[in-house]
């Protein structure tokens, strides 16, 4: 086997540090994740983390960058060949419920954001990366949905919306409607309130 080179050793280390601070912030909360914790868990120093973040915050303002490009790229992909309104809805529907799935994506965001705020730190550093992500997912969306057409809605709120319903993560515990199916649900009533040929 061929020895890494030092570039993709510390690439390595990052991602090792960036998915253990999510772990641990998802297992013990945004205070409880102390950078000792997040370096024993991804099996590194103190020292190999902060030569390569210089907080904790900016481990997990890196991380959910990471993660929101993740889902546009992701979607996209599931998207890509889809022509047919019912199987766009389906897709989308689909990976809103294997992300809402995934409940520590929608914890960390919010316990890295309140915190922010609550500390008087929150600035465009931290809220671009989530503003770019539904930029980027409605962009995306309305591209399929009205594919040559004026969009009928912002991109950002679009985004938002099915966002906001896939990391809510409140329905992962009710016995009700799967975030994939609201999300469904308001893109099908969408599209029939803007077409001439409403999708069922």
């Amino acid at each position: 086997m061929a020895r890494l080179t030092r570039e993709q050793s510390q690439a390595l280390t990052r991602e090792r540090i960036l998915k253990a601070a999510g772990d641990v912030v998802a297992r013990d909360g945004y205070d409880g994740a102390s950078v000792d914790r997040i370096a024993e868990a991804a099996g590194y120093s103190k020292g190999a983390f902060y030569s390569n973040f210089s907080s904790k915050e900016d481990a997990l303002n890196q991380l959910l960058e990471s993660h929101a490009g993740r889902d546009v790229t992701d979607l996209s992909s599931m998207l890509d060949g889809l022509d047919d309104v019912e199987a766009i809805l389906d897709a989308v529907a689909r990976w809103s419920d294997a992300r809402a799935a995934e409940l520590k994506w929608g914890l960390i965001a919010i316990e890295f954001l309140r915190r922010a705020r609550r500390d008087g730190s929150l600035t465009d550093r931290e809220r671009q990366p989530f503003i770019a992500q539904w930029r980027d997912m409605g962009d995306l969306l309305l591209e399929k949905l009205f594919p040559g057409a004026a969009p009928p809605i912002d991109p950002v709120d679009l985004g938002g919306i099915v966002l906001d319903l896939t990391y809510g993560g409140i329905s992962v515990f009710l016995e009700a409607n799967t975030a994939g199916q609201m999300v469904r649900q308001i893109l099908s009533a969408f599209v029939a309130a803007h077409t001439e040929e409403p999708a069922v």
